[in-house]
């Protein structure tokens, strides 16, 4: 259906090679610390285009125009949220994170609490990089470049991919994971503003897609008018609480759901945290996320709005996908194909190349961050706890066989994505088994100096028997509500089961040692010391102050949204 000229695939493929070779140019392997942390030195612009970069993959670009195609823009929802996530990050978890010099998420666990909590949250966070964030990545490959060259198989393009992130990320670790993020994360933006700005073009301007849209929702063809298909708050059409009547984010998921996933994904997800933990001080890593946050506020303009260009341009055509399920002919029923139709039918020769390039620099830096970040947690919280003696080089040299086990396994499991149906909903689905134990130990255990190991164990011990008992009576179509609520719904429930069973096993146990407790608890007075460090910093410098102005800019674009 979609064919590129030899100067889009020059171009495509130019791309390919010259970021694995920059990549591999500037990785840094002296030590552990350079391999897995990039050396401690990341400066805050760096961490927050790196941030950015690993967050918006090719999954959530596919993702988010695939809902908007259904005049569904309450997905942008995760997106200004990621704001609210990093400003409290920066606030309260952050500082602890960077003076205790942890490698890992589940090593800040394993302080707190103890090594059983570590090894657990280690091993699901592994689990889910490899469900999640390097499968989807790949599997997004299989659509793009199944496309692009119809005769090759999907499991040669797994193949292809995976190895070509892998190709600078074994030999580089996070230094040359890092550096390629900044230059993807620009080509990128760039591909997505001129996709937006020719999709504007195509509907006649932003006055002509209100136009069209209050034009159809007259002639009774849809059930929205402009106003309401481009509102970020949706109400429900049936049932509140079931997963099918309501839209991806229901009005009420912006005071349950959302806020779970979102801080898990953003302040305890190794996968994104490894990068702040790599930032030369406290101060470049509050400024990193917060600029982080502040990328986050435009994607509704470059990479929401598109889907719902496509729904003008697209909707009474016919289309010929072939998908795990058959041939698609009706691009409602294959979403994930919406980015892909934009932007061959939209763009011009060499653009189109560039764009396409910028899709696979999103692909590959979603890959090679999570095969660094899965690595990292392998071999510091795993090998280096069952071999204490290794030296650094042996430390690295575990990361890199680590890497490669672990492309194999995502290889494996991205082909089956594709029956899921839906990308995002997959995406989100699995985060909401996975997140809300993890929230709910780490929440308690800076907050309240009660909480306990064994406490923390058995609630997370809990929180995957939960998981489980959904999964099944899910993939069995029990009709029931248990099994039929929404997943933001049911990642709420799971959390507060979670955190009841912590509360209750913690006062039912003995208190924790006073050593688990040193410089591992939020007080006030934290907050009244970094008042006088403050104090004689100019404005610009001052995160607070920075954080202030970031929530006003983000109130600003939800109210014009809303």
């Amino acid at each position: 259906m979609f064919q590129l000229s030899t100067l889009d695939l020059v171009i495509m493929f130019g791309y390919a090679i010259l970021i694995i070779a920059y990549g591999i140019y500037h990785g840094k392997q002296k030590n552990s610390e350079e391999y897995f942390l990039g050396g401690r030195s990341l400066t805050w612009p760096v961490v927050g285009i790196s941030l950015f970069a690993a967050n918006i993959s090719s999954s959530t670009l596919i993702g988010l125009a695939g809902s908007a195609y259904l005049l569904d823009m309450t997905v942008y929802n995760y997106e200004w949220y990621a704001v609210l996530a990093l400003v409290f990050f920066a606030f309260f978890f952050l500082p602890f994170y960077l003076k205790t010099g942890v490698y890992t998420m589940p090593e800040f666990m394993e302080r707190r609490y103890d090594a059983k909590s570590r090894y657990y949250f280690s091993f699901i966070t592994v689990v889910g990089n490899v469900l999640i964030d390097t499968a989807a990545s790949l599997y997004v490959g299989t659509l793009v470049l199944g496309i692009i060259f119809p005769d090759l198989s999907p499991t040669l393009i797994i193949i292809l991919l995976a190895a070509s992130a892998a190709a600078y990320t074994i030999p580089g670790g996070l230094s040359s994971v890092v550096k390629t993020e900044v230059i993807q994360a620009i080509v990128l933006i760039f591909g997505s503003c001129v996709l937006t700005w020719y999709g504007l073009k195509a509907v006649g301007g932003w006055g002509g897609m209100v136009e069209q849209l209050n034009t159809l929702n007259a002639a009774g063809t849809i059930d929205k008018n402009a106003e309401q298909a481009m509102s970020i708050v949706r109400e429900n059409s049936g049932d509140w609480w079931r997963q099918y009547d309501s839209p991806i984010v229901p009005w009420w998921g912006l005071f349950t759901g959302v806020p779970l996933l979102g801080f898990y994904f953003w302040a305890n997800n190794q996968f994104m945290v490894q990068r702040v933990l790599s930032a030369k001080n406290v101060d470049h890593g509050r400024w990193g996320a917060l600029f982080a946050g502040l990328l986050k506020l435009p994607v509704i303009l470059i990479m929401v709005i598109p889907g719902t260009i496509a729904f003008l341009l697209f909707r009474e055509r016919e289309v010929a996908f072939q998908t795990t399920s058959g041939l698609c002919q009706n691009l409602a029923d294959c979403t994930d194909f919406t980015y892909l139709t934009l932007i061959f039918e939209l763009l011009p020769t060499g653009l189109l190349g560039l764009v396409i390039a910028g899709l696979l620099a999103a692909m590959m830096s979603s890959i090679s961050a999570t095969f660094n970040s899965a690595s990292t947690l392998i071999t510091m919280d795993f090998v280096n706890q069952l071999v204490p003696n290794l030296s650094s080089k042996q430390l690295v040299r575990s990361g890199q066989i680590s890497t490669l086990v672990l492309v194999i396994l995502a290889s494996a499991w991205a082909p089956f994505i594709g029956e899921y149906g839906d990308l995002f909903r997959y995406l989100q689905d699995v985060l909401g088994y996975i997140a809300p134990p993890i929230v709910s130990a780490f929440i308690a255990g800076l907050f309240w100096k009660r909480a306990n190991s064994t406490g923390s164990f058995v609630s997370l011990m809990f929180g995957i028997l939960m998981a489980v008992i959904w999964v099944v009576g899910i993939v069995n179509e029990v009709d029931h509500w248990f099994f039929q609520m929404h997943f933001l719904l049911r990642t709420t429930v799971l959390f507060v089961l979670c955190l009841i069973v912590l509360v209750v096993v913690s006062l039912m146990t003995a208190p924790p040692p006073a050593e688990k407790l040193k410089g591992m608890i939020w007080t006030p007075e934290i907050i009244a010391e970094e008042t006088r460090e403050l104090a004689g910093l100019p404005w610009y410098q001052n995160y607070r102050i920075l954080s202030i102005l970031l929530l006003v800019v983000t109130a600003v674009v939800v109210y014009l949204f809303f």
